[in-house]
Order: C-alpha cells, then sequence, then structure tokens
C-alpha cells in the first residue's frame, strides 16, 4: 500500500535525521468529559492518508465511527474525510462500495460496518476495509462482545485497520497508567490512576495519602509496579489491576525506588540508596532474592531492560554528569553510551530493540529524544520547557511523555519516531509519569475472520 511506503519514507528521514473495587472513578470535568487534541503533521514529509470512515449501522454504531476517526487521526497517518461529501450512503456488509463514488471524493480507503445483536445478548461488529482505486477489499473482520465493550471493539478495529494499511502493529486497545495530580504547587496531591489510551474512562487508583512515582507495566497488561511515599516509609509495590491486590516488595535498608519489570515479568529492578550512594538492584519476584548490579559511588538510577533480556540501560552521574550506560543483566560489562553534551535520564528500551529513548536537559530546555543502543544516531523528537518521562507503545513507533508549560500545568504528550507527529494525549487533564500499557487480552472480545476473503495483495 502507498501508506507502507510513506511510513518507511518517513522512518527513513527520521533516522537521518472489571476494575479494583476501591477505585474511583473521575468526577466531571476536562479529565471526564471527551477529549479533544490538534494533531499536528508536517506535510512535506507526510501527508496523511485520505481514509472514508461511514457511519456503522445498529446500536451504538455512530459511535463506533467516532472512535475509529479519533484513533486513526491521532496517530497522524490518517486524516478521516468529512461524511458531508459522501456520494454513496446505506453502505451494508452485504455489497461492496460503489469505487467511482469515492474516488471521486479522493478516498484512499473506505472502511464501513454494522453492529448487529445476537440472541445471547452480545453484538456482532462486523466491518469491511476497501481500496476504492484498485476495487478490491484490503480487510474484513468480525468481532463478538458485549454491548458495553463498543470502545474496546473500536479499539481493536483501529488496530486491524492501522496494521492493514501501515505494515505495523496497532497500539490503540492499550491503556496509560499515570500519576494523577490536583492541586497547588505547596499542596499537591498525587493518585495512581488509569486512563483508556484515547482519554477515556479516567480512574483513580489510590486515594492521595501518599506521594506516587515511577508506575510501570508489566508484560502483562493487569500487573504494574510503582513507587510510594508515605509520611515515614518509602515502598516499591505490585499491584494487579484487576484484583485490586497490592503487595509491596519488602523492607530495605534505604530508599528504593524507579522500579521496573524485566520483559518476562519475572524480575523487578530498580535502585537503593544506601549510605548517600544510589546502585541498581534487582529483584527475583519468585525467590525474592536480591541482587546488586551497580556500585559506583555515583548515582546509578532508573534501569531498563532490553526486550530480549539480556542487558540494562540506566543513568549515572559517575562521570559528572547524568548520562546513559549499558550494563549485562548480571551487572558486567558498563559502558556508556550518551555521548552529547547535556544531561540525559529516564532511558527507556524500545520493546522492538532497536532504540533508546530518554530525557535530555541542556540550554535551559528539555527534550525527548531516542538513540541507538549503541549511542549512536541521537536525534531529538520533541522539546519544550520541560518535559520528561518517555514511555514507548507496544508497537515501539510512538512514545509518551509529560510536559509542562512555564508556570503552567503538566500533562501527557505524545510523539511518534519522525518527532513529525505531536500532540497532546486523549486525556486532557493535569497528569505525569505516563506508562503504556502492553496490548490489552482480545478477552472478553472474541474475534473471527469473516465476509469473505481479502482480494488486494499486501
Amino acid at each position: 500500500m502507498r501508506l507502507k511506503l510513506l511510513l518507511a519514507t518517513a522512518a527513513a528521514l527520521a533516522m537521518s535525521a472489571p476494575m479494583l473495587a476501591q477505585a474511583q472513578v473521575l468526577g466531571p470535568g476536562p479529565a471526564a468529559t471527551a477529549p479533544t487534541q490538534d494533531v499536528v503533521v508536517d506535510e512535506g514529509v507526510l501527508k496523511p492518508f485520505q481514509i472514508a470512515i461511514a457511519p456503522f449501522s445498529g446500536p451504538n454504531g455512530s459511535e463506533v465511527s467516532g472512535v475509529l476517526t479519533g484513533d486513526l487521526t491521532r496517530s497522524g497517518y490518517f486524516e478521516a474525510i468529512s461524511p458531508r461529501s459522501f456520494i454513496e450512503t446505506g453502505l451494508t456488509l452485504n455489497n461492496a462500495p460503489n469505487f467511482p463514488q469515492w474516488t471521486q471524493i479522493g478516498a484512499q480507503a473506505v472502511l464501513y460496518g454494522s453492529v448487529t445483536p445476537r440472541p445471547d445478548n452480545r453484538n456482532d461488529y462486523g466491518f469491511r476495509l476497501y481500496d476504492p482505486y484498485r476495487q478490491c477489499q484490503l480487510v474484513s473482520y468480525n468481532f463478538t462482545a458485549t454491548p458495553e465493550q463498543w470502545r474496546r471493539v473500536a479499539h481493536k478495529i483501529a488496530d486491524v485497520v492501522y496494521q492493514r494499511m501501515t505494515g505495523e502493529s496497532g497500539f490503540f486497545d492499550t491503556r496509560i497508567i499515570y500519576v494523577a495530580e490536583s492541586g497547588t504547587e505547596l499542596n499537591r496531591l498525587s493518585r495512581l490512576a488509569i486512563v483508556d489510551q484515547d482519554g477515556y474512562n479516567p480512574v483513580f487508583l489510590t486515594g492521595g495519602e501518599e506521594i506516587i512515582l515511577t508506575p510501570r507495566f508489566s508484560s502483562n497488561p493487569d500487573e504494574i509496579t510503582y513507587m510510594a511515599l508515605g509520611k515515614d516509609y518509602s515502598r516499591i509495590y505490585l499491584y494487579n489491576l484487576s484484583t485490586g491486590r497490592r503487595e509491596s516488595l519488602g523492607e530495605f535498608d534505604g530508599q528504593a525506588l524507579a522500579p521496573r519489570y524485566s520483559p518476562d515479568g519475572s524480575k523487578v529492578a530498580f535502585s537503593i540508596i544506601r549510605g548517600g550512594n544510589t546502585d541498581v538492584y534487582v529483584m527475583d519476584l519468585r525467590s525474592r532474592q536480591l541482587s546488586r548490579l551497580t556500585s559506583d559511588p555515583g548515582i546509578d538510577t532508573s534501569p531498563s531492560f532490553s526486550p530480549d533480556a539480556r542487558q540494562i540501560v540506566f543513568n549515572s552521574d559517575r562521570s559528572g554528569t547524568p548520562r546513559l550506560y549499558v550494563m549485562n543483566t548480571d551487572g558486567s560489562g558498563q559502558r556508556p553510551i550518551s555521548r552529547g553534551g547535556g544531561s540525559y535520564t529516564a532511558p527507556s528500551w524500545s520493546p522492538r530493540g532497536d532504540l533508546i529513548a530518554f530525557t535530555k536537559s541542556s540550554g535551559g530546555r528539555f527534550s525527548i529524544g531516542v538513540m541507538g543502543t549503541d549511542g549512536s544516531g541521537e536525534r531529538s523528537l520533541s522539546s519544550s520547557y520541560f518535559e520528561e518521562g518517555p514511555s514507548w507503545a507496544p508497537n515501539g513507533r510512538y512514545i509518551m511523555f509529560s510536559r509542562q508549560t512555564r508556570g503552567g500545568n503538566t500533562n501527557l504528550w505524545m510523539v511518534d519516531l519522525s518527532g513529525r507527529v505531536i500532540a497532546q494525549s486523549g486525556y486532557q487533564g493535569r497528569g505525569s509519569d505516563p506508562a503504556w500499557s502492553p496490548l490489552l487480552d482480545a478477552a472478553p472480545v472474541n474475534l473471527g475472520r469473516s465476509q469473505g476473503p481479502d482480494s488486494c495483495p499486501s
């Protein structure tokens, strides 16, 4: 498809350049209203793909179409054609589109579907995606789910469409864990919170009695770890989002901070401050055995595993300025990789394994950047007065981070790997320290191929 070529070109140019029982649903206000945001795309590099998304028929059909439109548009690689320009209406799954009527309005793809109630009180959500220029079907699926699951189904349809059109895995059926902020600078309240990636369904998971820092997902989207500071303690917790069970990693001789799971979820790496020194440790969650990985006099913190679990990237000021280092997971082979000026913090290894994201401060500004795992090819994706804490989408193409304006609030933002698609995230409330979940499990949504074979070559 043409969009695959556009994505490949943009990437090449860029390289060269049931919820917890005690959970509280957020009340009315900006965090709970329909999120809106502007997406900036540098059209000199990438012209968004023109897609016509016809309103789905049946219960919640128009709402499903609306979520699809929001998801695909927010990716930066699609532009939804206004339904007011549609010539053909009333599309059904039993018929192909009238192709000339869609090419006439410039549609490079046509997406339509239906929501059909079933006798078992569930719905079938069927859809078709066509290329009107080649006059062939790109993909067709049917999801079965309860009526309450319509938003998740819409995200899953968006994932299928995104993958078929770009060749990349989707990222829409995901959630964001973050630190929700409220109050004033001198009396700030922080709570652990979670929200769908498009900004809907935000929920508080803690009540504000503790200061919450660095929440992170396991490879299991129901498991997270985070740091909590109380009046007389600091603890690292493991937290199950389905059951609400919270478990402390234990008491340490010193303050523990910046936890992060290993790729298989069997270990947690973090730092401990002891006697004025900060080093990286790793704990096996089955045996609870703790191993020390660094012993340098400097501050070694923010460990992040490579996806193959063979290496860890961390930041250290052992050379006098915070820089990024990589080591083997047994602590051997420690070596610096960052080479530029300024301070490097908060490294995060891409799920693809090829890049490391980081926060950099230099010249009075902060930026979110990426570099190769050996430090090569460093480039900035976003820069502003203050931003930090990059977290990768599960497809390794987008990064979420927090940004603060001078004298203003801190919000969640998103940038793609080209640095040319950037937007405030769907969640419009105050928040920091975001972490992107893996793709959610298929249950309770059932997926089945339907409506005949695809006729367009890939």
